[in-house]
């Protein structure tokens, strides 16, 4: 089965404004809508990476969820098998255990429920209320991590 390449670039206001706005918050220890900054070691250079992410609770487990496809982040998690989340102070470690396609569906809607105004863009008019074939469609495109923090 062919992985799916989906990659969709954030605009210059995502980069320079929003994530850095997020991201400036969040390692104050202020979490916006679940905002963590994740942090995980390049694949090629080994270096700790770090960007952006929404955390996100379903049924008591934690998930990872790629809006904008298989992005850097993705490809250094499914190398490096975890990372860390920060928040403030905090530090989460975590191992990642990525989710098969058919298994993201309700976590694709309950990811879309909470922050739609934020990533609807980039699920190309696929949101909360669109039937699970929708969900099931665009799955392969966005990557979602099972998150077991360890420490």
């Amino acid at each position: 089965m062919a992985m799916s390449t989906h990659v969709q670039k954030p605009d210059w206001f995502t980069v320079n404004v929003f994530n850095r706005a997020v991201a400036w918050l969040t390692r104050r220890g202020i979490s916006v809508w679940g905002s963590r900054v994740l942090a995980v070691r390049g694949r090629k250079s080994g270096q700790w990476r770090t960007t952006p992410v929404n955390l996100l609770t379903v049924d008591g487990q934690q998930y990872l969820v790629a809006p904008r496809g298989h992005v850097q982040w993705t490809h250094n998690m499914r190398a490096a098998g975890g990372g860390e989340l920060h928040l403030g102070k905090r530090k989460d470690v975590f191992t990642a255990t990525e989710v098969g396609d058919d298994e993201k569906v309700p976590l694709l809607r309950a990811y879309l429920k909470r922050w739609k105004m934020e990533v609807g863009v980039f699920f190309n008019g696929v949101g909360p209320g669109s039937p699970d074939a929708e969900l099931r469609r665009i799955a392969p495109d966005h990557p979602v991590f099972r998150i077991t923090v360890t420490k």
